[in-house]
């Protein structure tokens, strides 16, 4: 068993590992033959566009479906044959808040700290602790679905948690949520995983990756690439990127793309994959001038996760 970088992890320091691990329904292979190892106390991000095979992976993970081929244990736990244990020992949080919108804050605490089992004598440090994570004390009487969806989304991972689980999955955790609550969320996940929580969460928001300890881009159900951010940079992108920032969008994408650039929209610029950024500079504002497009600014710029992720997707 190996890391991304090629060292091996003994057994007792994985949290997850899987080998082969597929799905198939029908005719259609959602995850195909792939493998994972995730080392005890790790921030490891799953990340891939939808439809990827980022849910199946996780739910065949938690013991909630069976997968169709591959062998491997969760917690210690086989996941062809121990999926009951599993549940036992993890926390889940889905992509739909798994909370009771017609109950109280209180009244959904209580409920998950009973599904998990926690022991009476532990519940009211355990329900206190969850409104003090989740910032909402004095909103425990509210009705669940009068809360702002940062707050629900803390309040479902506190209920996540509740049980104290060595190892938390966390499917689409931050899907539309508003930035500020994002990055408090992971300000939590961070929380969680200096006290040896590990934490195996799923995005499609590639900067949320820039986070994680160690990550893997998954594409049409096989993982295309895995390492630590920085390495994968390194690594996985070996043409240069040019930031362009012109009035007209759309136009200079459609300029660019006429004359053969290999281009895409990056917020409010373009990104220009390049061989060679600086004798391309001249090239391409030669190009947005021959199409009467002003140029505000050409620069070369660090590569991002994106970029590398569309420079993966290309070639797979």
């Amino acid at each position: 068993m190996t890391t991304a970088e090629g060292q091996s992890l003994p057994p007792e320091e994985s949290a997850v590992t899987v080998k082969g691990l597929t799905r198939v329904f029908g005719d259609f292979r959602a995850v195909d033959n792939i493998d994972l190892t995730v080392a005890k106390g790790e921030v490891f991000g799953f990340l891939g566009p939808n439809g990827a095979g980022k849910s199946t992976t996780i739910r065949m993970l938690c013991g909630l479906l069976m997968p169709s081929a591959g062998t491997g244990t969760v917690g210690g736990f086989d996941i062809m044959k121990q999926s009951e244990e599993i549940k036992k020992h993890i926390g889940y949080m889905s992509q739909r808040f798994s909370l009771y919108d017609d109950l109280t804050i209180e009244e959904n605490i209580d409920f998950f700290s009973g599904i998990y089992g926690v022991a009476n004598d532990k519940r009211k440090e355990r329900k206190e602790w969850v409104l003090d994570m989740a910032g909402i004390r004095e909103k425990r009487k509210s009705i669940t679905r009068t809360m702002a969806s940062g707050f629900k989304q803390r309040l479902a991972l506190g209920c996540a948690v509740i049980h104290e689980p060595p190892i938390i999955f966390l499917d689409e955790p931050t899907s539309g949520v508003d930035p500020i609550s994002r990055r408090r969320f992971w300000n939590l996940i961070y929380e969680m995983s200096s006290r040896g929580t590990t934490v195996f969460v799923t995005t499609h928001y590639l900067d949320e990756a820039e986070y994680c300890d160690r990550l893997a881009l998954i594409h049409r159900g096989r993982i295309i690439a895995e390492g630590r951010p920085d390495v994968m940079k390194k690594e996985h992108m070996h043409k240069e990127i040019l930031e362009v920032a012109v009035p007209d969008i759309v136009a200079g994408l459609d300029g660019l793309g006429r004359e053969g650039f290999d281009v895409a929209l990056f917020g409010n610029v373009i990104h220009a994959t390049v061989d060679k950024g600086e004798s391309a500079i001249p090239a391409i504002r030669s190009a947005l001038a021959g199409a009467n497009i002003p140029v505000a600014n050409v620069t070369m710029v660090r590569p991002s996760l994106e970029d590398v992720f569309v420079s993966l997707i290309e070639v797979s």
